[in-house]
C-alpha cells in the first residue's frame, strides 16, 4: 500500500509515527519544512523566551531508522485524484491512500489591507519575523524619543483574537514590558508602550468556560493589557487601526490572532469544502465522495453526535485522528470510527498565571498550579528530549531571573520599505535608512 500523506504537523507526525516499519506499507511524507514545528509555543519564540530550535525538529531525524518512511521537502500544487496523482513543485508522486494532514492558515476574513499589513503567528518563520518587527522597533524607537506621536506608534502593539494564542501573547509581551525591557531600554519611556487584546466575542477564551473566561481577563487586566471585548477591527493601513466601535488606534505593529482557515490544496471539488475552508469527511476521515483521500486535523470537518457542528481545532483532534486512521489503515478488517473525548482545556497567561478546564469531572482552577499543569503538558508534548530538557531549563533560568537573554535582530528577517525614522521626520537630508 503506497500512501502519500502532505503534512508533518501533530496529525501527520502521528500518522508517520504509527505506521513506521509496519509491513505492507510505504509512506511518502510531503512537507514544505524539513522539520515539525510545535505551534503551542509559537508565541514564546516571538516574545524572545525560547529559541526556534527548541520547538522544532527535524523529520528525518524522527525517522533515521525507518524502512518504510520516506520524506521529500515539497509544496503540492495540484491533486489529480482520477489518476491517484499528487502533483508538487518536485515531481509528481502516484498513491494508493493519500492524506492531507495539511493543517490550517491564517484567516483574514477576506480582508485584503489586513493580510497585507498585519503581522500572523503560524509558523516558526512568522514568530521569528514577528520578533524581529518587535525589537527593531524598538531600536528605532531611540531616535524618535523627541517625537511623542511617533514614539508611542511605535511601542504600541494591537493583537487582534482573544483565544488561548492572543492571550498567551498578550501576557508574554505585557511581562517584557514590566520586567525586561526598562532595563534594556533605560532611555524609552515605557508608560508609553500599550498592549490592546481585541476580540470580537464578549469574553476571552470563548471556548473555555465562564470561570476561565472572566479569570483571565482578570490576569491580563493585572498585566496592565488593555481587553476590548465584543470589538471588531474594520481595517487597518499599517499605522492605524480602525474598530467598528469608531475608536482608532494608532501603532505600527497589529498582531492577527483571530482566525484560522484550513490548507485545502488544489484539485479538489469544492463542494466538499464548508465553512473555515474545512474538507468534509465522514467518521472515518474519508474525505466524502472521493475514494482513498482522507483528511485529518484542522482541515478536517466530521460532524458527530458530541460534535454536530465539527471538532474544534486543536492539537489534541489532530493526534487522534491521526492515530484512529493508521489503525484503520493498518486493519482494513475491522474499521473503528472516530469519536473526539474532550479532555480539557488550558491556557496561560503569564508567570504563574493560568486556566485549566477538565470536563470530567467538571473542574476549573487556575493560579500557580494551572500554570504548572499548562508547562508539564507542553514539556510532554514536545518532539525530542533534547528539546524538552533546553526548554525546561529555559523555563527555570527565565522564571528566577526574569530575564530571558534571546533577544538577538538578525537583519535579513527585517527588510521595511522605508525608513521609520524618515516615516516620521520633516526633514529627511539627514535620513538614515535602517
Amino acid at each position: 500500500m503506497k500512501v502519500v500523506l502532505i503534512g508533518g504537523g501533530f496529525a501527520g507526525l502521528k500518522i508517520a509515527r504509527t505506521l513506521n516499519n509496519q509491513k505492507g506499507v510505504e509512506l511518502l511524507l510531503l512537507d514544505k519544512y524539513n522539520y515539525h514545528q510545535f505551534q503551542p509555543l509559537f508565541y514564546q519564540v516571538a516574545t524572545a523566551g525560547l529559541d526556534a530550535s527548541n520547538i522544532s525538529f527535524p523529520l528525518r531525524k524522527i525517522f533515521q531508522n525507518s524502512k518504510n518512511i520516506h520524506i521529500r521537502m515539497a509544496n503540492v500544487q495540484y491533486i489529480d485524484t482520477h489518476l491517484k496523482e499528487v502533483h508538487s513543485d518536485i515531481g509528481r508522486f502516484h498513491y494508493d491512500k493519500l492524506i492531507i494532514a495539511t493543517g490550517a492558515d491564517t484567516n483574514f476574513f477576506g480582508k485584503s489591507s489586513l493580510q497585507e499589513a498585519a503581522l500572523p503567528m503560524k509558523s516558526t518563520v512568522e514568530a521569528l519575523q514577528l520578533r524581529h518587527r518587535f525589537l527593531h522597533n524598538l531600536e528605532d524607537a531611540l531616535q524618535l524619543m523627541d517625537n511623542k506621536v511617533a514614539l508611542e506608534k511605535l511601542l504600541t502593539v494591537v493583537v487582534v483574537g482573544g483565544g488561548p494564542t492572543g492571550v498567551e501573547l498578550c501576557g508574554a509581551l505585557a511581562e517584557m514590558r514590566n520586567l525586561i525591557l526598562p532595563k534594556d531600554y533605560p532611555e524609552l519611556d515605557f508608560s508609553l508602550m500599550k498592549i490592546y487584546l481585541i476580540e470580537n466575542n464578549q469574553h476571552t477564551l470563548a471556548s473555555m468556560s465562564e470561570k476561565s473566561q472572566l479569570q483571565s481577563e482578570h490576569y491580563l487586566k493585572k498585566l496592565g493589557i488593555e481587553v476590548f471585548t465584543g470589538v471588531a477591527v474594520s481595517d487597518y493601513d499599517g499605522e492605524t487601526v480602525y474598530l467598528n466601535t469608531g475608536q482608532n488606534i494608532n501603532t505600527s505593529t497589529l498582531i492577527w490572532t483571530a482566525g484560522i482557515k484550513g490548507n485545502v490544496p488544489n484539485g479538489l471539488d469544492e463542494s466538499l469544502i464548508v465553512r473555515g475552508n474545512r474538507l468534509k469527511v465522514n467518521r472515518f476521515n474519508e474525505v466524502i465522495g472521493i475514494p482513498d483521500v482522507y483528511a485529518v486535523g484542522d482541515v478536517a470537518y466530521m460532524e458527530t453526535p458530541l460534535y454536530p457542528h465539527g471538532h474544534p481545532q486543536v492539537a489534541n483532534v489532530a493526534i487522534t485522528q491521526g492515530l484512529q486512521l493508521a489503525k484503520n489503515l493498518l486493519n482494513s478488517s475491522k474499521q473503528i470510527p472516530y469519536e473526539y473525548y474532550d479532555k480539557g482545556s488550558m491556557a496561560t497567561v503569564g508567570r504563574n498565571l493560568a486556566v485549566v478546564d477538565i470536563p470530567k469531572p467538571k473542574l476549573h482552577f487556575g493560579g500557580f498550579t494551572a500554570w504548572l499543569v499548562w508547562m508539564g503538558l507542553h514539556l510532554f508534548l514536545l518532539v525530542g528530549v533534547k528539546n524538552r530538557i533546553q526548554v525546561f531549563i529555559n523555563w527555570i533560568y527565565n522564571y528566577f531571573t526574569k530575564d530571558p537573554n534571546l533577544r538577538l535582530i538578525f537583519r535579513e528577517f527585517y527588510k521595511p520599505k522605508q525608513s521609520i525614522y524618515a516615516a516620521n521626520s520633516s526633514d529627511t537630508k539627514n535620513t538614515t535608512t535602517i
